[in-house]
């Protein structure tokens, strides 16, 4: 198989056949899905209608490129049985009941940050492949990706205006000079994600299991928010900000302003979490970028969401992604020693992502005492799903009583694990416990079968719901699939 790059250049790009359909999971409402399939097709062509048992679904024009037209078609099938739908003379079946038993997978980080688009497809698709045959094998209800869905830190290459940035900042451009970048920085995502959904591996996936994404710093740049303002909410800055989160819309969720899902809290979009209530399961994915401040994690938008999410009366379970995980390890130690050894100041921005850097602590222990409330409630669960790190571990804090708060970091589904010594250092790190809330401590603790807390190896987890129970596998790449744990 090629590389990725093949299907499209960085500037110019050919479609020799459509794209999609790729699903996503707009709501669950008397007890249907509400479903949305993406297309991408050649400037000058349309896709056929999707054809359902009571009629069919005619897909509309969201955006329009150069070269290409993306397209959505809106329909619902059955929220309590496997169903389907026939696009261009193929079936596809979806497993869309949530009332009973199912199955869901989780991944995160689809990229690298050099070089993505030139990666040899099957090579950086092989986890893609595994999923795959997983759910050939036992089908998946819905496919929950974590953040990092593309990489898109090399858009910014090539154009006068934004290729230093955010090292230089231009003086004072033109507005003829930033609608140019506008447009270079639109062609550039468009390529990253038609590409991405052109891969074998992943359109297969997609066409038959609907998709929730959550977006995290990479699919704007690295490190969005934790940059300092003066190059965030610089006119370069802001131009990019405005391309990714219209790419993120379009690409990630099938929708532009105005029309957002009503499973989005704000309609406005001014933050762009979401909220999911099906039979006995809450899916809550906080946007943590939108409004994100070197000093502030989450803006009024996302605390208002999450405080009135909180105190609603669940029962089941609650599966909380949080892009960048929850619980993790005293990296203030870390952010300490970059004051002191200037070759480690270039990591500032990744450490100050984390909820558990020191500009975050006062905000990251209003979001622990907040969960911990939602998982002591009777008749409720509540699990924590996070990505980012490129490594694979859990975690758990004391909620007293013998009751435990659980993480699951899934992070890595095609990013390359990092050198085994980084995730030796974290684990050191980590044994020297964290505890934010008084009386809660924090424990990183390994997967089973692993003799370190975190495991350096492509990754993607399971979850899976069985008479009521529920249960979490990792698939490694190298290692292969972990025992059951309970949740």
């Amino acid at each position: 198989m090629p590389p990725l790059g093949q299907y499209f250049g960085i500037m110019t790009f050919t479609l020799s056949s459509p794209i999609g359909p790729i699903l996503f999971l707009d709501d669950v409402e008397n007890g249907q899905l509400c479903l949305s399939a993406l297309f991408i097709t050649a400037t000058g062509e349309e896709p056929p209608p999707v054809y359902l048992d009571n009629g069919e679904a005619r897909p509309v024009s969201l955006a329009v490129h150069e070269d290409a037209t993306v397209w959505r078609a809106r329909f619902t099938l059955p929220a309590d049985r496997t169903s389907g739908y026939v696009w261009n003379g193929d079936t596809f079946e979806v497993a869309g009941d949530l009332t009973g038993d199912l199955r869901l997978a989780y991944v995160s980080c689809n990229g690298e940050e050099v070089g993505d688009m030139d990666r040899e497809g099957s090579e950086r698709n092989a986890m893609w492949a595994r999923l795959r045959a997983q759910h050939r094998q036992q089908p998946f209800a819905l496919l929950l990706h974590g953040g990092d869905q593309v990489y898109a830190d090399e858009v910014t290459l090539g154009h006068e205006l934004s290729h230093d940035w955010p090292e230089r900042l231009p003086r004072d451009p033109s507005r003829a000079a930033l609608a140019d970048l506008r447009r270079h920085l639109r062609t550039g995502f468009f390529a990253r994600y038609a590409a991405l959904y052109a891969a074998p591996e992943l359109a297969w996936l997609a066409a038959r299991v609907p998709s929730l994404m959550q977006w995290d710093d990479h699919d704007i740049c690295d490190g969005w928010g934790s940059l300092h303002r003066s190059r965030t909410y610089s006119p370069v800055g802001q131009t990019l900000f405005s391309v990714a989160r219209e790419s993120f819309l379009i690409f990630q969720h099938a929708t532009t302003d105005g029309d957002l899902p009503a499973r989005f809290a704000d309609p406005s979009g001014l933050h762009l979490g979401w909220r999911i209530h099906a039979a006995d399961l809450r899916i809550l994915a906080p946007d943590l970028r939108s409004e994100r401040t070197r000093r502030d994690i989450m803006g009024p938008g996302g605390w208002a969401m999450m405080e009135s999410e909180a105190p609603k009366e669940m029962q089941g379970h609650t599966l909380l992604m949080s892009s960048v995980p929850l619980l993790g390890p005293r990296l203030s130690l870390l952010e300490a020693l970059m004051v002191v050894i200037p070759r480690m100041q270039k990591y500032e921005d990744d450490l100050r992502d984390q909820w558990q850097s020191r500009a975050h602590r006062d905000e990251w222990r209003r979001m622990l005492r907040l969960v911990r409330d939602m998982a002591r409630r009777d008749g409720h669960d509540l699990t924590v799903i996070s990505g980012e790190i490129h490594l694979a571990t859990r975690a758990t804090m004391e909620l007293g009583e013998g009751l435990n708060l659980n993480q699951l970091v899934a992070s890595g589904i095609s990013h390359r694990a990092p050198p085994k010594a980084w995730a030796r250092c974290l684990g050191v790190l980590a044994s020297l416990g964290e505890d934010p809330l008084p009386a809660h401590p924090i424990r990183i603790q390994g997967l089973f079968g692993q003799s370190s807390r975190y495991t350096a190896e492509r990754n993607y987890l399971l979850l899976e719901r069985a008479s009521g129970t529920w249960s979490a596998r990792w698939d490694l790449e190298i290692s292969g699939m972990t025992q059951s744990l309970a949740l």
